[in-house]
């Protein structure tokens, strides 16, 4: 295994500059950032846990992991979360 390609919680890695900014990524804060923007995203748009799992297809168990920054989520996954959260914003308006 090459150098610095671990795939362990700890794992960090420097991003590829953006506009001549390098920004230290770490797996822990992006989750964390992403649970709290489901979150929000699903308090906008007035959903209960249980009714974005529902909506989902994912289990209200494991939305509050998501959201607590623990779920390691996967891309299909947030595209349903994703959805269900459109669905709801549209259903709003």
């Amino acid at each position: 295994m090459r150098s610095g390609t671990a795939a362990s919680p700890g794992f960090t890695a420097e991003a590829l500059p953006l506009g001549g900014n390098v920004r230290p990524y770490s797996e822990s804060s992006f989750l964390a950032e992403l649970g709290d923007r489901v979150r929000e995203m699903r308090a906008v748009c007035g959903l209960s846990r249980r009714e974005l799992a529902r909506e989902s297809g994912i289990s209200e168990r494991y939305v509050a992991q998501i959201e607590a920054g623990k779920g390691n989520v996967s891309i299909v996954l947030l595209l349903r979360i994703a959805y269900a959260i459109r669905r709801a914003q549209n259903a709003a308006a």
